[in-house]
C-alpha cells in the first residue's frame, strides 16, 4: 500500500489530485497540505511514500519546499509539477532534490503513471519519472545551444533570448528543437532540469 502527500496552495489543485489519485489501486492514504511549513511539519510527523509539490503559482515556495524538505528527509521521494514553460522554478526544485518532474495538465493516465512509478522508484531507491537522458550521458550542445538553454533556464521567452543572442524567434525555436532532441527532453522544463542534472546550466 502507497502513501500520498500533496503540497500546493490551490485548493482546486490538491482536491483534483485527490480524487484521481484516491482511485488508484493499492494507494492508501492521502493528504495534502498548502504551505511548505505545513509539509515540513505533516511529512515530520508522518511520512509519505510520495510527495507532490506543485510549482505553477508559488513559484519561489515550490522549490523551496522541495529543497527544505528534502534538507531535512534525504531519502524523500519529491515529485515536481509545473507549467512546461516554468522551466526555471521547476528546474530548481529538482535541483533541490525532487526526483523527477510532471505538466501540471497531465492527463489521468499520466498521473496514474506518475505515481506507480514514483512509488516504485522509491521502492527501489532510483529517479522515478526521469523522461529524459540519464544524469551521466555525454551531451554534446554546440554553444548557440547552450546559450539556448541558459537563456530557458533564466525563465526567458524564445523571444528575449532571441534579442539577447540578436537571433530571430524561429531560429531560437530551431536551437531549442535540437537540444530537446540532444537531451530526450519533451519541453523546457524537462531540458532545463536535464542540463541541472548534467552540470551544464546552474
Amino acid at each position: 500500500m502507497r502513501t500520498v502527500l500533496i503540497c500546493d496552495d490551490r485548493r482546486s489543485v490538491r482536491e483534483g489530485l485527490t480524487r484521481v489519485m484516491s482511485a488508484v489501486p493499492g494507494v492508501q492514504r492521502i493528504d495534502c497540505v498548502a504551505t511548505a511549513d505545513e509539509l515540513l511539519t505533516r511529512y515530520a510527523r508522518q511520512s509519505a511514500d510520495v510527495v507532490f509539490v506543485g510549482t505553477q503559482r508559488a513559484v519561489a515556495s515550490g522549490a523551496e519546499a522541495t529543497r527544505r524538505l528534502m534538507s531535512a528527509h534525504p531519502q524523500a521521494n519529491v515529485m515536481v509539477f509545473g507549467a512546461p514553460d516554468d522551466a526555471g522554478s521547476i528546474a530548481a526544485a529538482i535541483a533541490g532534490g525532487a526526483r523527477g518532474y510532471l505538466r501540471w495538465d497531465a492527463s489521468r493516465p499520466e498521473l496514474v503513471a506518475a505515481l506507480a512509478h514514483s512509488a516504485v522508484g522509491a521502492e527501489a531507491g532510483t529517479m522515478p519519472m526521469q523522461r529524459t537522458a540519464s544524469p551521466g550521458a555525454s551531451v554534446n550542445l554546440t554553444e548557440r545551444e547552450m546559450q539556448v538553454l541558459r537563456g530557458m533556464s533564466q525563465g526567458k521567452s524564445n523571444g528575449q533570448i532571441g534579442r539577447e543572442l540578436y537571433l530571430s524567434e524561429d531560429t531560437v525555436k530551431t536551437h531549442a528543437r535540437r537540444l530537446f532532441r540532444k537531451l530526450s527532453a519533451a519541453d523546457r522544463a524537462q531540458a532545463v532540469a536535464q542540463g541541472f542534472r548534467c552540470g551544464l546550466v546552474s
